[in-house]
């Protein structure tokens, strides 16, 4: 006779919210009575291990044609993997002083940052968020630009007095733009491509250094815009200011990226610029784009192709849409949406609230992986809250375990994208004992998800073996705003002293 108990739990959600589930588990003989019974989901579970699982032989050979792909990119413009020069030439001091502004245009927010540089890696900094709509991620770009600029007149007039500014403070900004442009010089960016969502108009194609000095004359300010900076080149050089064992900087959060700081001679494509070979220069890989026309090294699956197919930007950022937090959760939508079609999941129950794109978010399946209750409680009141449908303890036990299959290969695929770097400088080659590799590591997956940095750190020795546990991601310092901030303070002291001044 099949015996029903109830029970209850608490669970906090993405949005804050602190929920009391109550749900009712219906057992006979100790099994869930389920409309998806233990044995169909575990048939189930062995198919997507099959597609999510990235085997050591594989991740070697990724590595292989991922470095080939870096190496094109620093020989000839123009590539899918563009390899751009940032024109940051070598490391910081850790001795750079003074105030300096950082403007962040990031996927969610703009931040603005007065940065205060104290030497012997030290700062102090103060900053405001202002909010992004989509209107004005998809609207006009020079609208944009302005709305930036009004974000600095109202961070100036609250953090310096009207003596200060009657003064002329005219304060050296560095401008975090995370989105690929070719540069010709550090306060030049020509707009290649919209990542991460945007798709403001008139814009693609053009300097975006320039659009955003007009909104800075259009609205007087005492600023001037010395560097223009990823934010992973930003990350790179914050990171070395702090800790100088710190040689890549990548970001796993919205989207993926990576820095590293390359020896001149071997960008060619530079060549005509008859800058000294012997100097170094940091690259802003954009390695989002990796594989992204052919597919031939990637192990897509069919829901990474609808991802691409369905996306703004369709066969581009092949890379980022396997890794980064803004396509995990719509990867793991995909597959329940299948399993609902072919009738294995919710029967009965209403789904159409699952149906539209985007709607399960990753930071679900990072509370998937983190639920410490045995009835997984923080599963239910993820789909009972958000889709209004009950769920068996099968069914969550199978959903956890695909969270950790996709987020698995997310991470492992991370680790094949530095690799690749680390194989392509010889890192791992002139090693002295107790040295390591720094990896100064941002963004909302690397922070948040449970187990990301190990994974990927697992997936560096699948690649190198013991070497490999010589390379060591650690947060990175905020390149958006600190490293923007210490890229200004270095060009203005390069300026000062007449070098490269062309560039």
């Amino acid at each position: 006779m099949p015996v029903s108990r109830r029970g209850s739990g608490s669970v906090t959600l993405p949005s804050g919210q602190s929920l009391t589930v109550h749900h009712r588990t219906t057992e006979v003989g100790g099994e869930d009575l389920p409309h998806a019974t233990k044995k169909t989901m575990a048939d189930h579970l062995r198919k997507y291990e099959s597609l999510f699982t990235l085997t050591p032989q594989r991740m070697r050979m990724i590595v292989d044609a991922f470095q080939d792909t870096l190496d094109l990119g620093l020989k000839q413009p123009g590539q899918v993997v563009p390899m751009i020069p940032t024109y940051v030439f070598g490391w910081p001091t850790g001795e750079e002083s003074g105030d300096f502004l950082a403007l962040d245009l990031g996927g969610t927010n703009l931040r603005v940052c007065l940065v205060t540089l104290k030497g012997s890696g030290q700062f102090e900094i103060t900053q405001s968020k202002y909010r992004l709509t989509e209107e004005q991620k998809q609207g006009d770009g020079q609208a944009l630009f302005d709305f930036c600029a009004e974000c600095l007149r109202t961070f100036i007039e609250a953090n310096f007095d009207e003596t200060e500014r009657q003064k002329g403070i005219n304060l050296p900004l560095g401008f975090t733009f995370s989105y690929p442009c070719s540069q010709e010089r550090i306060d030049h960016g020509e707009l290649i491509r919209w990542t991460k969502g945007f798709g403001a108009a008139n814009t693609e194609g053009r300097d975006v250094a320039a659009m955003f000095k007009e909104s800075l004359a259009k609205y007087e300010l005492p600023i001037t815009l010395t560097a223009l900076i990823n934010d992973t080149t930003g990350t790179l050089i914050a990171s070395h200011y702090v800790d100088p064992s710190s040689k890549i900087a990548v970001i796993f959060g919205t989207g993926c990226n990576a820095a590293y700081m390359e020896n001149i001679g071997s960008i060619e494509k530079l060549k005509d610029l008859n800058l000294p070979t012997d100097a170094q220069m940091a690259i802003n890989c954009e390695w989002g784009a990796f594989d992204s026309f052919q597919h031939e090294h990637l192990p897509r699956t069919k829901y990474d192709q609808i991802v691409d197919e369905t996306s703004n930007k369709p066969q581009e950022q092949a890379f980022e849409k396997l890794i980064s937090g803004r396509y995990l959760g719509e990867i793991m939508r995909l597959v329940i949406c299948e399993l609902i079609d072919d009738g294995v999941l919710f029967l009965g129950q209403e789904t159409y609230k699952l149906e539209s794109p985007y709607v399960f978010e990753t930071a679900f399946l990072s509370l998937m992986e983190s639920d410490p209750t045995d009835e997984l409680l923080m599963i239910i009141g993820i789909f009972s809250h958000f889709f209004a449908v009950e769920t068996t303890l099968a069914e969550r036990q199978f959903f956890r375990a695909l969270a950790r299959l996709i987020g698995r290969r997310a991470a492992r695929l991370s680790a094949c994208g530095i690799a690749a770097i680390v194989s392509k400088m010889k890192y791992l080659e002139n090693l002295k004992e107790g040295e390591i590799i720094g990896v100064g590591a941002d963004g909302s997956l690397y922070n948040k998800y449970p187990g990301f940095a190990d994974r990927v750190h697992e997936g560096l020795i699948d690649v190198f073996g013991d070497k490999g546990k010589s390379i060591v991601t650690h947060h990175a310092e905020d390149g958006s705003g600190v490293g923007s901030a210490i890229i200004a303070a270095m060009t203005k002291i390069r300026k000062d002293r007449g070098l490269y001044e062309h560039v």
